[in-house]
Parts: structure tokens; sequence; C-alpha cells
């Protein structure tokens, strides 16, 4: 049973940073790609960034978030920085079985329960 876990959200200023981070049991990340997504109130849920063997990110967030991997303590970490009020959302974690990268929600096999972010103005 796979299970992915999201930590880290919170409220924070216009400009500020947080780090969110994904953990992973039952399965490792070793041989799979996570995905970051997020839903905003009202909204559908959007791709935010992929790691794989390569990283991808949305081009609303290109610059600002960065992905990393911690393959020994099967995580993922998502940096947020210069946050916007636009960023406030949901941020979910997936797992694809697959290295390769995808934008798409229905590539992703596992997903988190998701960590609230605010961003305020």
């Amino acid at each position: 049973q796979v299970q992915l876990v999201e930590s880290g959200g919170g409220l924070v200023q216009t400009g500020g940073s947080l780090r969110l981070s994904c953990a992973a049991s039952g399965r490792s990340f070793t041989s799979y790609s996570v995905g970051w997504f997020r839903q905003a109130p009202g909204q559908e849920r959007e791709f935010v960034a992929a790691i794989g063997i390569t990283t991808l990110y949305a081009d609303s967030v290109k610059g600002r978030f960065t992905l990393s991997r911690d393959n020994a303590k099967n995580t993922v970490s998502l940096q947020m920085n210069s946050l916007k009020p636009e960023d406030t959302a949901v941020y979910y974690c997936a797992l694809r079985n697959s290295r390769l990268l995808s934008k798409e929600e229905y590539n992703y096999h596992y997903w988190g329960q998701g960590t609230q972010v605010t961003v305020s103005s």
C-alpha cells in the first residue's frame, strides 16, 4: 500500500517562501516520478511541477519554485519562493509509475491528501 503525505503548508505573506515535502511509504521514489499539483477554490486542479530523471515546471512557477528529491529519505521537496496570492491553493503530491514526466493528472497513480498554502497580499 502506497501512502503519500504532504507537509509544510501554511500562511505566508506575498514575497515569502515555503517548503513543501512529500514523503512516501510503501514504495521507493527511485524508479518513479513525483508530481505536484494544486487546486484553488472554485478552480480545477492544475499541474505545478514534476521530478523524475529531470524536472518540469509550469510556466506560472518557473524560476520561483524548485524541486528536489532525497532518495535515501524517500521524500521530494518543493521549495516555493517569491510567493504570490495566486499561489494560494491546496497542494497535492502524486506518484507516477514511470520516470517519464507528465503534466496530466490521469498519469499519476497515487495521491496525497494535500496541504494548504495561503499567500496573503
